[in-house]
């Protein structure tokens, strides 16, 4: 929470405490917002009394409510007995799935969230330039990009190169 803070003071902008609450919901909730958080997450496969708190209690505290798919085969599954509807859904491949041959985020789920829920989509995890096309293509609105190091096995914007200009081209692709 208190990087949260200091980055608050820092940055105007919107920041998600990516805390991918699973129980608990209020307290983390709160948590989040009394550190200057815009938004938080909770995870997918959390218990549907969990996420009905977790984004009634957001809208109440007026928090951006994210339900972060990480782990879920059907997002559906998952919305369909929850009485309160998140603001973002975020259809997400993990870390540790980045490398594993065939595990793609699956964007055939955006047309069917999107017809029957009004709520942004995001994809995260193994996101490049070309997945980021592709993600913009298929009805998401908000890709989400990783600062990776040099040898890390992860896919994102390299930190040993110009950020900036790759920020650039990210943004070109989605536009």
């Amino acid at each position: 929470m208190r990087g949260i803070q200091v980055m608050r003071r820092l940055w105007s902008g919107h920041i998600v405490a990516d805390l991918k609450t699973s129980d608990g919901a209020l307290g983390e909730v709160d948590m989040a917002r009394g550190a200057g958080a815009d938004a938080v997450t909770v995870l997918g496969n959390s218990p549907t009394e969990t996420l009905d708190i977790f984004v009634k209690h957001c809208a109440d505290v007026e928090l951006i409510s994210m339900i972060d798919m990480l782990g879920v085969a059907d997002p559906l599954v998952v919305l369909r007995p929850m009485q309160h509807r998140p603001d973002v859904i975020i259809l997400h491949k993990g870390r540790d799935e980045e490398n594993t041959r065939g595990k793609v985020i699956q964007y055939r789920h955006v047309n069917r969230i999107r017809s029957k829920y009004d709520a942004s989509i995001s994809a995260a995890g193994g996101v490049g330039l070309n997945e980021a096309r592709s993600a913009i293509f298929n009805g998401a609105n908000i890709v989400v990009v990783n600062l990776v190091r040099p040898g890390d096995p992860w896919d994102g914007i390299s930190t040993s190169e110009d950020i900036a200009a790759i920020a650039r081209k990210f943004l070109d692709t989605i536009d």
